[in-house]
Parts: C-alpha cells; structure tokens; sequence
C-alpha cells in the first residue's frame, strides 16, 4: 500500500495531541539560546521537505532532556499518530547499547575484553580460518576482528577461497578497522554461553540489569504484544515521487545486538545521559568505551571508534555519536559529553540524511 502524506503544519498539532510538551529552550552549542517555537518550525520544516512520516526526538542540555517531541504518524493507513508509546527499530544504535552491556558483564568477572573468545565458545562458521581464534570482545566492539558486516550481502574476494556460504576474514584481526555486524552477534552467543541462557534470556538479563536502572522504560530486545501494538510502521520512499510504501514487520524474537532493539528518543535519550554522567559502571569502563580503540579512514561523520560507539574532533569538542539502518527505519544520536548535550531522534522511514545533516547544524549554531 502506497501513501503519499502532506505534512505541512498540521504536524506540530499532531506533535502537541501526543506529546508531553516542554516549552523550555535548547541551548545550542556556541551558548545560543533556541526556543520551543523555533524548533517546532525547525522540525516541521525538516519533516515536510521530505514527506517523513513519523519521528521521535530530544534533546539534551546540561545532561537532561529539555525538549522532545512525538511528531507524525506511526501508521499512515490507519493514521495512528506517534505519541509516547510508540517504538521505533533503533538499528545499529542497538550497539552502542551492547557494548555498555558488555562491560557489565566484564565489571561482573564473566568475561574479559581481551581474552579470545573461541575459548569459550569457538566460531564454527570460521574453523576453516585459525585467525578466527585471535577475536576478543574489545575486536568485537571495536570493529577490528577482519568481518564483514553481513557475508550474505557483502560477497569475498575469489582470491580468499572462502568455503561457499561461509563468513570470512578480509584481514589480520585487531589491526584495522572493518564495520560488523556479524562480529557482535558472535559476541552475543559467547555471552549467552556464559550465562547459560539463550538470546530470549540474555533480552530479559538486559532488561533488569541494565535497561531498568537506567531508566530506558520502552528500549526492548526481545519481542512481545506490547511491541506489536505500539511498533511504528516502517516505510520505504521513492525520492522521485515521494511516495511511502509500508516495509515488512520484522519480528526479532531473540537478542539482536547488532540492530534489533525498539524503541523511543526518550529512553534513548536517558541511556545517553547515563553515558554522560557516567552512570552504571565504573570509571575505567567508561574510560574504554570512549577511549580510541580503531581509526576509521573512510567516514565523514565519524574518525575513530571506542567501545561500540564513534568517535570524532570537532570544533566544539569531542563528538560521540551512532546512527542507525534498517532501511525503513533511520535513527541517529549525537552526544558531546564535556558539554553534556547532545540529540537522538527516531524515525519511520529511510530519509533521515537530510535531518541529520540540518539538525546538527542547527544544534551546533542555533539557526
């Protein structure tokens, strides 16, 4: 079914039915004060230009969230607007979340980052290649261990005689970088492993341990009813005609780290503030999770990479940041944390370029 939806101003009423509206103003990164009313023109603007359907987003000064908003529909067929309930695929912010979750697990004793972890639970997919024995979790997370984000889309050089079907190694592990999907959920099986459970009981481990003390009230793993009635529509659009078309429902009933996790720009936004004010874990976690483990040479948004999350110098200090893809859905999230500011917003389609761009201009100047 193909929707084509005229936002225009018609979408900040929406926003005000749904949202618990803040009227405070952001401060933008120069100390440039922006009003609610600015930013409600601001993103209505955005979502117009593009014909977005649905977004969620806010924004963070002084580590709390002083402005969000619920703007759009969640369904264009049956014209359910986005309101609070509304959970959107997260995509691969979903590793970002991991990694913190990981370092629990290492502040736990159940795992370390740099032992190899074919130890506790070899990569059969890899017995062909011995240097699948050299992974550890900091590789992992890191993007460093030679794999693939996804073999099935990403063919092997015929020079590497890769078995057919079989994931592969494009370089010596733990010397460069390599974006990888694959790689973390390896590491969830070994967490899995470790704990004696499956993907299903690592979701509700997280769920206690991590995703309650913080605060992250809808930011769910696993599948459930609740998930299927508030899940947002996903949307696929034509840049030429702009029109919507409905992508598939995914039903990830299991522990995708690598990008299954659902959920909204405010619980997000409190997983970024427990970022910020270091909360959770101890000091030399932390100091791992954003120290530089990886160069990456070929991104414009992002130089380095810690532990699960992107690392980039800018004008205005250090910028931590992780987008996400799953086609019909797009999300990002900036964080500066010297300054404790920072966004994250969430949406139901895959034109989310032009948002990002705009926003972080706009959120660095304040026009």
């Amino acid at each position: 079914m193909k929707h084509l939806l005229n936002l225009g101003i018609g979408l900040i009423l929406i926003g005000q039915l749904v949202s618990c509206i803040s009227n405070a103003p952001v401060t933008a990164l120069n100390g440039k004060e922006i009003s609610a009313a600015r930013i409600d023109s601001f993103l209505n603007k955005q979502m117009d230009s593009v014909n977005m359907p649905g977004l969620s987003i806010a924004f963070i000064n002084d580590g709390k969230i002083v402005l969000h908003r619920e703007l759009g529909y969640a369904d264009l067929e049956s014209k359910k607007v986005v309101d609070e309930l509304t959970l959107f695929e997260a995509a691969s912010m979903s590793k970002t979340v991991f990694a913190y979750f990981v370092m629990q697990q290492v502040e736990k004793g159940i795992l370390t980052l740099d032992e190899p972890l074919y130890k506790i639970l070899p990569f059969e997919d890899l017995a062909y290649d011995e240097r699948h024995k050299l992974f550890t979790a900091r590789m992992v997370l890191a993007h460093t261990t030679g794999l693939p984000n996804w073999h099935e889309y990403q063919p092997p050089d015929p020079s590497l005689n890769v078995p057919e079907g079989h994931t592969y190694i494009m370089f010596e592990p733990g010397t460069q970088f390599s974006y990888s999907g694959e790689a973390y959920q390896y590491l969830v099986d070994v967490l899995a492993h470790l704990l004696d459970t499956d993907q299903e009981g690592l979701a509700k481990i997280y769920r206690e341990e991590m995703a309650k003390p913080l605060g992250m009230d809808h930011a769910y793993f696993d599948w459930s009813e609740f998930i299927k009635e508030h899940r947002a529509t996903g949307y696929f659009q034509d840049e030429d005609s702009g029109l919507n078309e409905a992508g598939t429902l995914k039903e990830f009933n299991g522990f995708s780290a690598a990008g299954g996790i659902r959920t909204n720009a405010l619980s997000f936004a409190n997983f970024i503030i427990a970022l910020m004010d270091e909360k959770g874990l101890k000091k030399h976690s932390f100091n791992e999770m954003f120290e530089i483990q990886s160069t990456v040479d070929d991104w414009s948004d992002i130089d380095h990479w810690g532990l699960g999350i992107g690392i980039k110098e800018t004008p205005y200090g250090i910028r931590y940041m992780h987008s996400g893809n799953n086609g019909d859905y797009h999300a990002y999230f900036i964080m500066y944390k010297e300054q404790k500011s920072g966004w994250v917003f969430l949406t139901n389609c895959n034109r989310s370029d032009e948002l990002f761009e705009s926003l972080e201009s706009f959120f660095r100047a304040g026009e």
